[in-house]
């Protein structure tokens, strides 16, 4: 694969909107906040990807080392960087033949600096990655028992000294516990978007663009000054599409940061905190939210 084909694959990574980022689940038969249930889950995903426990266990201090800073605790991803377990890179490689000249040489011009890591450690790492992608595969063949295993007064005050700036108990938030099942609501308040991408989501080219608040708009800004503003489909490395007020598709081609592309997502502080939440803060506001009656 040439140098232009891996950047491509790479740049295929579209603005991150939302997605579930809570502890893995319990195997099918185990009780939901169980001492043992994630490493249950892991020691599943890897015999499943068919990776060596030991290597994978090397690849696990590796990423925390290298990679975690940037990519998040299980690879999905922070602001500016990358959700690895999504990259078209990981899912479409073999054996390390896409991901190993990535780790090797980095990617400078996007901000990764080669790590200078030896073909051994490429091999671990590229072994967890593998593990990642196969826990993320299957999710469907675990259970979800029960999700309101945290500490409602926790929660409260995690709400109080983080959310409340945008939300209220006692306003767009009341009765919420009353409308959704646990799970729901982690999912809901975790994905607020739905897991969808840009402001049409995954609806196909052209696919009109949800009106609503949380919409993502984008204002594209030409060396001529010209200026295309609308509700942003897609974004990658080479190409930004939108639909503009008058309900007009745009798909426009770009170079570098030529066209100029401002990006404005009304949810980019819940986009933010998915990096920063503990497994206990997720937990912890889900119980209080489910409070909320």
């Amino acid at each position: 694969m040439n140098h232009r084909a891996l950047r491509h694959c790479t740049g295929l990574l579209f603005l991150v909107s939302g997605f579930l980022y809570a502890q893995e689940p319990p195997v099918a038969g185990t009780k939901a906040g169980g001492a043992n249930d994630s490493k249950s889950v892991t020691a599943a995903a890897v015999a499943g990807a068919k990776v060596d426990p030991a290597a994978y266990q090397r690849g696990t201090e590796l990423y925390a080392t290298y990679c975690k800073g940037c990519h998040g605790p299980t690879g999905h991803g922070g602001p500016g960087a990358p959700d690895l377990v999504r990259s078209l890179v990981v899912l479409e490689d073999e054996k390390g033949l896409l991901i190993g000249p990535v780790l090797r040489k980095g990617r400078p011009d996007a901000g990764m600096p080669a790590l200078g890591l030896t073909d051994a450690q490429i091999s671990d790492l590229v072994d967890w990655l593998h593990v990642q992608t196969y826990a993320a595969d299957h999710r469907g063949t675990y259970a979800y028992q029960d999700v309101l295993t945290g500490n409602a007064k926790q929660g409260e005050a995690y709400f109080n000294t983080t959310c409340a700036r945008c939300h209220s108990a006692a306003g767009d938030l009341k009765g919420i516990g009353a409308r959704y099942d646990g799970f729901a609501l982690q999912a809901r308040w975790l994905a607020p978007r739905g897991g969808r991408g840009g402001g049409g989501g995954r609806g196909g080219r052209g696919a009109p663009a949800p009106a609503t608040r949380a919409a993502i708009t984008v204002t594209v800004t030409f060396p001529d000054g010209k200026k295309v503003s609308g509700t942003l489909d897609r974004v990658d490395d080479f190409n930004v599409s939108l639909r503009d007020s008058s309900g007009e598709y745009h798909s426009i081609n770009r170079e570098r940061d030529v066209p100029k592309v401002e990006i404005n997502d009304p949810l980019k502080t819940h986009m933010d905190l998915l990096a920063k939440y503990t497994d206990a803060d997720i937990h912890n506001v889900t119980a209080y939210l489910a409070s909320l009656k």
